[in-house]
């Protein structure tokens, strides 16, 4: 019998072998289930009673402490609340939004239902905020100050003009552009956000494609008039998104 052999046919080396195919079948059994903690169980388009998890099953709810306090647990029974879409159409038929284009939640203007709290920064401020309650920044004097000029939509009718500027404390960047923008006949004028990646500034304006002049005023507002939410966030960048396909009939045409 050869040293470190265990029988005539069985050594030390051959059991780690078989040990790490055992650990490893094992780590990927756990790492596929713990992937299943968000997104699970999928909704079967057969009918709303059939729960579909696959193999494995999704794991038990596991109890997770947040970084500004409070705690989350996944998976759990959470449901995002996205705007209806068209029923009743055949299986693989395309969705067709219902309503108002730019707030169906789908396409080009989908968004996920973060949480409805402001992103904060290592200090627990909220990170994105406007000039106006932070003196620590402001506009580099060889750039272009936005405040005052006009916001011109695809069709080159003015929709608003803006009146701050969003900045992120943590990137020390400019998230978004607060604009005043006319609402219903007989209402006050109300405050929107613009994000700056659909802005481009000029010398007397602020141009944006995406949407036109006239759908300023129905971009999603923010519940509190110096910050702004995760889930807010999510709806606005939708909503200009959206833009890109749904602002006119001719953009949901082929190009040729």
């Amino acid at each position: 019998m050869q040293t470190g052999a265990i029988t005539g046919y069985i050594d030390v080396a051959q059991l780690v072998l078989y040990a790490f195919w055992v650990f490893f079948a094992g780590l990927i059994y756990y790492l596929h289930r713990e992937n299943k903690r968000e997104g699970y169980p999928l909704k079967s388009d057969r009918s709303r009673a059939i729960s579909v998890q696959g193999w494995p099953s999704v794991p038990r709810p596991k109890t997770y402490q947040l970084a500004h306090g409070g705690t989350v647990q996944a998976p759990n029974a959470r449901r995002d609340a996205q705007p209806p879409v068209h029923e009743g159409a055949y299986r693989g038929s395309p969705l067709q939004p219902e309503g108002d284009l730019l707030l169906a939640g789908v396409g080009p203007g989908a968004w996920a239902n973060r949480a409805d709290v402001p992103d904060m920064t290592y200090e627990g401020l909220p990170r994105i905020v406007p000039l106006r309650v932070t003196a620590d920044f402001g506009v580099a004097p060889q750039d272009v100050d936005p405040r005052g000029l006009p916001v011109w939509g695809a069709d080159g009718l003015e929709g608003g003009r803006v009146v701050d500027l969003w900045v992120d404390r943590s990137e020390m960047l400019f998230r978004y552009l607060e604009l005043d923008v006319p609402a219903a006949a007989g209402s006050p004028s109300r405050r929107v956000l613009l994000p700056m990646n659909f802005a481009r500034v000029l010398d007397h304006r602020i141009a944006v494609r995406s949407i036109l002049g006239g759908q300023f005023a129905r971009v999603p507002g923010t519940r509190h008039a110096e910050q702004v939410t995760l889930l807010e966030e999510e709806k606005i960048m939708a909503y200009y998104g959206a833009g890109t396909l749904y602002a006119t009939p001719q953009r949901q045409e082929p190009l040729l």
